[in-house]
């Protein structure tokens, strides 16, 4: 970049360059729509600038170059005609100077001033089996020393072994979802995570402060690339709000609790109806911002907490995605833990609860316990799902709440965050407190 410094003399003003002003990067980059072969890369700089992204699967080696038209501070570009499941190391802004001979030295070259290296992984061929691990934050956006411990158990949790998407389950942003907001509870906090791991984020209710869902315009939209044409896989859902993708052999789905429509004949309803027809993957995971069941800092059994939008996702959505063969639906808003039973077909408020009815097996779901849950690997409508509401990413409550919703076979008011790893047909699920206590965990198997 190249500013310009100004020199009065008489009678004539000259304008000569200022040389040596670099550009900084303020925030990400960050990774958005990973498909097995292609991935969006984002990031901001303090000055407008070309947007160039230089990769390559050998960091001696990085020799490819994508770009976006024209010069700006925010930067959005994607990388095509990628390999599936393959390690690429990229950098962002300009190009990178010539790798050092060793992994080791590697620290020193990505020293500021220099273009930083990073890494990431394409997602392998949808459809086939392939591990996954996936960290799900729920209301994370605090900004306090218990976000950071919550992060910091989640990272000792997994040491080397990669994390391969994050979901970001609404509320990101404390308090109004500015861009600020952002900034601080979620590009300062997780920096090297964005780098290297894709995000997919829904709308809470703090987002949608400062954005809009009808028009998809605000803070919340300006920060995300989502996949309004099932670019990821899925089918097209027109709006950034709601939207499905595939990762290996597993179907997410993310809704809008907070902004759109919940009506039963509406737009993001026909929409969901046709994805899950559509969709051949062995797991489907449902996200969202409002829990079907919560006894937290929410109540699901009143109409007037959350203006109904708990109550919608129960009695309008859920129906819905059990007949469509769901598998796991994640939550947060309710700023505790709470885990229920493979359960179906229950719509209304805890009181109309029947385990004799609702609980399609009674176990812990733990193999060290009396027994994980199973299921058919063919899609079965009806057959069972579990209900995590996991919204303690950022802090627990601060004082007593109930958690007595009879759905639940589990309720902690703790810290802490979500951890899935599907392995095949086998999916094991963990929460982990911020004291890095594993207080929580089952497992659900395909037969």
């Amino acid at each position: 970049m190249r500013l310009l410094r100004l020199v009065l003399t008489a009678p004539v003003l000259l304008v000569l360059p200022l040389l040596d002003a670099a550009t900084t990067v303020v925030r990400g980059p960050y990774l958005q729509i990973p498909t097995p072969t292609s991935m969006v890369v984002r990031w901001r700089t303090d000055a407008t600038e070309g947007s160039v992204v230089t990769y390559g699967t050998d960091r001696a080696k990085m020799t490819s170059t994508a770009k976006a038209e024209g010069v700006s501070t925010e930067h959005i570009v994607q990388l095509s005609g990628l390999t599936p499941n393959t390690k690429y190391f990229y950098a962002v802004g300009a190009a990178p100077l010539t790798p050092p001979a060793s992994e080791k030295k590697a620290a020193a070259e990505d020293a500021p001033g220099r273009a930083a290296v990073n890494t990431f992984t394409t997602p392998p061929l949808a459809g086939p089996a392939s591990p996954t691990r996936i960290w799900v934050l729920g209301d994370a956006g605090t900004k306090t020393p218990v976000q950071t411990a919550v992060r910091d158990v989640y990272y000792k949790f997994t040491g080397t072994r990669a994390t391969d998407l994050v979901l970001l389950l609404g509320d990101n942003a404390y308090p109004d979802g500015t861009d600020a907001d952002y900034q601080k509870a979620i590009f300062e906090m997780y920096p090297q995570t964005l780098r290297t791991t894709p995000v997919w984020s829904t709308l809470g209710n703090h987002d949608g402060k400062s954005s809009n869902s009808a028009t998809q315009s605000g803070v919340y939209y300006d920060i995300f690339t989502l996949p309004s044409r099932a670019q990821a896989g899925g089918v097209v859902s027109g709006t950034e709000a709601y939207y499905s993708f595939d990762h290996a052999n597993t179907h997410f789905i993310c809704l809008d609790s907070s902004d759109s429509e919940r009506s039963a004949d509406g737009a993001m309803m026909q929409w969901l109806k046709a994805d899950l027809t559509e969709t051949k993957r062995d797991w489907i995971i449902a996200f969202f911002h409002h829990p079907t069941y919560t006894k937290g800092t929410h109540d699901s059994d009143k109409d007037s907490d959350s203006q109904g939008r708990m109550n919608d996702m129960r009695a309008i959505f859920l129906p819905v995605l059990e007949q469509g063969g769901v598998d796991l639906v994640l939550t947060g808003h309710s700023h505790v833990y709470e885990r229920s039973w493979l359960m179906d077909g229950h719509y209304g408020k805890g009181e109309s609860f029947d385990a004799s009815k609702h609980v399609k097996q009674k176990t812990s779901g733990r193999s060290d316990g009396d027994g994980v849950y199973r299921k058919p690997r063919a899609r079965s409508p009806h057959f069972g799902e579990v209900n995590v509401v996991t919204g303690s990413a950022g802090h627990a409550s601060a004082k007593p709440v109930p958690l007595n919703h009879p759905a639940f076979y589990l309720a902690l008011n703790e810290a802490g965050s979500s951890v899935v790893d599907i392995d095949g047909l086998k999916l094991e699920f963990t929460f982990l407190n911020d004291k890095g206590e594993k207080r929580d965990w089952f497992t659900m198997v395909k037969q």
